[in-house]
């Protein structure tokens, strides 16, 4: 039985995500999104990244979400995943998806780049 390792529970690697500015700092579900997350970013924003299979309507919001950084005059660089493990890490079952800060703030729909702008203002950015 020691073979097959029966009877012994796997213990589970939890990760705990750094922040994408650089600095350091770790960032959980429970933590709310605050302009104070990251004294260093500019309008709060740490990270921002669409998760998507790769299709033409994940794409399509990726390329809408850097348009929205760009009119805003952020500096935020936005990131494009297609790992669906990782993907999966999030919780997202319907894509494409935006994360804030490591918080999935909208699924299932593609927002057009005035609907992210709104979207981000609405969350205090």
């Amino acid at each position: 039985m020691a073979l097959f390792n029966f009877g012994k529970k796997k213990e589970e690697e939890k990760k705990t995500p750094a922040c994408a500015c650089s600095c350091g700092r770790p960032t959980s579900e429970a933590e709310e999104i605050t302009k104070n997350c990251c004294p260093e970013a500019k309008g709060g924003i740490c990270c921002i990244k669409v998760l998507g299979a790769g299709c033409k309507s994940c794409h399509e919001q990726y390329e809408n979400a850097k348009q929205a950084i760009k009119d805003m005059g952020l500096s935020v660089e936005v990131e494009y995943i297609t790992d669906m493990q990782e993907v999966m890490e999030y919780g997202v079952m319907s894509m494409p998806a935006i994360v804030v800060n490591e918080k999935v703030v909208s699924m299932g729909k593609v927002l057009k780049s005035a609907d992210v702008i709104a979207l981000l203002h609405k969350l205090g950015f």
